[in-house]
């Protein structure tokens, strides 16, 4: 018998998940999750995709914040979207401090949830706001999607926010 393979959206977090405040989040209380992702994650979940974050967090290597201070993020996201997120990747490091083949738009974190979640890549989509997290996806043949005004990119499908790109996975089946 053959193995069976699931499929995930992989999740930028800062302008994807919450809203982008164009410097590192030093505050739980500035951390705010944008309109309409926890019901685009619902619809995601309902339509059998596994919900994966993965994050540069290059804050921790700067020394401006720390693990502890990642995950209060991460679960007041949880808290918000009904604690719907399969798992979270962040990379700590930043080309400045240390070298990561975490961060994005190298793809470890990706492959780690690939083969956490035995996960056929092309069943997957990444959703992020810069070209490094397509890039990402792209190393492990995974499809994206950029959303927000931070980059543009013709060749690239786009969408203005989640709620729009997951319209776009949907229509797909």
């Amino acid at each position: 018998m053959l193995p069976t393979f699931s499929r995930a959206i992989f999740l930028d977090r800062d302008g994807v998940l919450n809203d982008e405040i164009g410097d590192y989040i030093l505050d739980v209380d500035k951390f705010v999750v944008s309109p309409g992702v926890p019901e685009s994650l619902a619809r995601l979940k309902a339509a059998g995709y596994y919900l994966i974050v993965v994050t540069n967090q290059a804050g921790i290597a700067k020394q401006l914040y720390d693990d502890q201070h990642v995950t209060a993020c991460h679960n007041k996201l949880q808290a918000a979207c009904n604690h719907l997120i399969d798992a979270f990747y962040y990379a700590p490091g930043h080309p400045s401090v240390s070298e990561s083949l975490s961060r994005k738009p190298g793809s470890l974190m990706l492959e780690k949830a690939i083969a956490r979640f035995r996960l056929d890549p092309a069943q997957c989509w990444i959703i992020g706001d810069r070209l490094r997290d397509l890039e990402a996806g792209a190393r492990v043949g995974v499809r994206g999607i950029l959303v927000g005004h931070s980059e543009a990119y013709a060749a690239t499908p786009y969408a203005v926010d989640l709620a729009a790109a997951t319209d776009l996975i949907l229509a797909e089946g």
